[in-house]
């Protein structure tokens, strides 16, 4: 199978545009056209684990990390990084990262998360921005119809847990054609005057080049009048972390006793105890300080995250159970979602889940 094959089924499991601006996914190494045998599944891709791939005949490796991240001028081996692309070019394996845009994703890192623990019920705790546009176009009544049909089907029109959502007017739209044009009502030259309906959708971002197509494929007019605006609302179905409840609740050492043992916790570093029971839990995957005022404004008994600072523990402020439970734990099944997703996508070979342990962190 060709990787471009493989880069689309990605794409659908974690669409590029849910990334974080900052983030590096996508392809880091290889090329479309190249042939795929076997597909590795990793957390991190080290030099290890392209060890793994080539022993595993594996010649694409899907990790969750990017391994390249930031900005890189030379590739001399001189660090883990460049290690591990060098051997990944020379033994001509694709490494494709996903990151950011899985943490956004519904059915993500943070869905995983909570599955993982159990927690029913949850949202988004930190709903995307700037995600969303509006199409507005205008057509005759005739053809009103089968072009907002065409919209919903190119992926327009989906409002939470709706779908087919729009909003028509009628008006009055005029125009005159010039010696080159084709009216589809009228003649060239004269002042056309007639009865137009207008259609809103919106639609998310990434779609908007699907969008356009169905615009342009289903209109009728020769030249079709549009307008895309970037809209303010925030997607409450995509972002980062989710908030829900648990099943039942639980004392604060018992939440986290239970926790540990979930997740496989080395360890857990938290903050003082509030003396409530522990119901509604938020969490957020990876380095999550930035959203301990979130939890709170949740309602959160408890937030579960990543990466905390000494002075970030006293943000708790006594009105939540803030816990660090480790970067990679609090991702720990998300390479098993991954295997799992590319398992039903493609069957002609084999998908395969790393067994090396990419955790740089150790317990004592």
């Amino acid at each position: 199978m060709k990787l471009t094959h493989i880069l689309t089924i990605l794409e659908e499991m974690a669409p590029l545009s849910y990334a974080e601006d900052f983030d590096n996914v996508g392809l880091l190494v290889g090329n479309n056209n190249q042939e795929i045998s076997g597909i590795l599944v990793c957390h991190d891709a080290l030099e290890a684990v392209i060890d793994e791939a080539v022993a595993k005949k594996c010649n694409l490796v899907v990790c969750f990390h990017p391994i390249l991240f930031s900005g890189i001028k030379k590739i001399t081996g001189k660090n883990y990084v460049e290690r591990a692309l060098i051997k990944a070019i020379k033994n001509d394996i694709a490494i494709y990262a996903v990151h950011t845009a899985l943490d956004n994703h519904p059915n993500g890192v943070n869905k995983i998360f909570c599955d993982a623990l159990g927690i029913l019920d949850s949202k988004i705790l930190i709903p995307k921005e700037n995600f969303i546009q509006k199409l507005v176009t205008y057509t005759i009544p005739e053809n009103a119809e089968k072009l907002r049909n065409a919209l919903f089907e190119a992926g327009a029109g989906k409002i939470g847990n709706y779908e087919d959502c729009s909003f028509s007017s009628k008006g009055i739209g005029t125009y005159t054609g010039n010696e080159d044009s084709n009216p589809e009502i009228g003649e060239r030259f004269e002042f056309v005057e007639t009865q137009e309906i207008k259609i809103e959708v919106t639609f998310e971002k990434h779609l908007q080049s699907k969008i356009l197509e169905a615009l342009f494929t289903n209109h009728v007019y020769e030249e079709v009048a549009h307008e895309i605006y970037p809209l303010e609302n925030a997607h409450q179905n995509i972002g980062l972390g989710r908030v829900g409840e648990l099943k039942n609740a639980l004392s604060e050492t018992d939440f986290l006793q239970f926790v540990k043992d979930k997740l496989v916790c080395g360890g857990i570093r938290h903050s003082t105890f509030t003396g409530k029971t522990i119901k509604k839990v938020a969490v957020l995957g990876g380095s999550g300080s930035f959203a301990i005022k979130n939890a709170i404004n949740s309602g959160a008994d408890a937030y579960l995250t990543a990466d905390l600072k000494y002075h970030q523990f006293y943000e708790a402020e006594n009105q939540l159970l803030l816990a660090d439970i480790g970067h990679f734990e609090s991702e720990r099944y998300t390479k098993n979602y991954i295997v799992d997703f590319l398992k039903e996508k493609i069957t002609n070979f084999a998908i395969i889940l790393s067994e090396e342990n990419t955790n740089p962190v150790k317990y004592f």
